[in-house]
């Protein structure tokens, strides 16, 4: 672990990084309300930790899947701090939440009244759950692209022009008619965010990378050795619950 815990905030340090400290912070309260309350099966967290190059996804179809690799490598790309989000499997991590108790907010209330366009403040309050969400607003995202962009899907846009939908879609500014592009791209960004900094045992964060990157212990049970001065040095690598590398 790195003494400079949190990073220092000398010019040109690691923005990222110092953006992900601040995340991880948040993602586990976020992770209760959102994510499966109970760990996979061993046979699916196998499945899903061994994610790769032909990885295939268990609850999108083709283009849903093209769609969600290119959306998670804009929203957390590879750079010279680190690796991306699609390397850390984070894509598979959203597929397989997808089929659990999230995807089919199983756990949430969903009766009505639906208001789809309250205020953020009074949290998702529209009809369907994360999985139809999804699905939803993908097919809605590459229509609107298609229709404005010669054709083109998402994923085959440049860029600058997928991060400018990204911030008219969470500003509000694009509109979707049989979903709300606003939420859709809330649960996007957070279940990103989720994939890449939750212990691999979910299916993302493969070989524990971002947390390397920033210098969190993972799930090791004794700190106290290394609770005081602060000029000792954490000398250990993260563990995964699952002990998985």
């Amino acid at each position: 672990m790195k003494k400079d815990n949190p990073p220092p905030s000398e010019p040109g340090v690691a923005s990222r990084r110092g953006f992900l400290f601040k995340t991880i912070a948040i993602v586990p309260a976020a992770s209760a309300l959102t994510t499966a309350a109970l760990l996979p099966s061993a046979a699916q967290t196998a499945d899903i930790g061994a994610a790769s190059a032909d990885y295939q996804p268990r609850y999108f179809n083709a283009d849903e899947w093209t769609f969600l690799k290119a959306a998670v490598d804009r929203l957390i790309p590879a750079d010279p701090e680190g690796p991306g989000a699609l390397e850390l499997n984070v894509a598979a991590f959203i597929d397989g939440q997808m089929e659990s108790g999230f995807g089919h907010a199983s756990n949430w209330y969903m009766q009505g009244p639906f208001k789809g366009d309250a205020p953020a403040l009074f949290g998702y309050q529209a009809s369907m759950p994360p999985r139809e969400l999804y699905r939803a607003g993908i097919a809605a995202l590459n229509e609107h692209c298609r229709k404005n962009f010669n054709g083109k899907t998402f994923a085959q846009l440049a860029p600058a022009e997928q991060e400018q939908l990204f911030k008219d879609m969470d500003g509000g500014t694009l509109k979707f008619e049989q979903v709300s592009a606003q939420w859709f791209f809330t649960f996007l960004l957070q279940n990103t965010k989720e994939g890449y900094l939750s212990d691999p045992i979910h299916g993302g964060n493969k070989g524990m990378a971002s947390w390397k990157m920033i210098g969190f212990p993972g799930a090791r049970a004794d700190f106290l050795d290394f609770v005081g001065p602060a000029d000792k040095v954490y000398p250990y690598g993260p563990v995964s619950i699952g002990k998985r590398s």
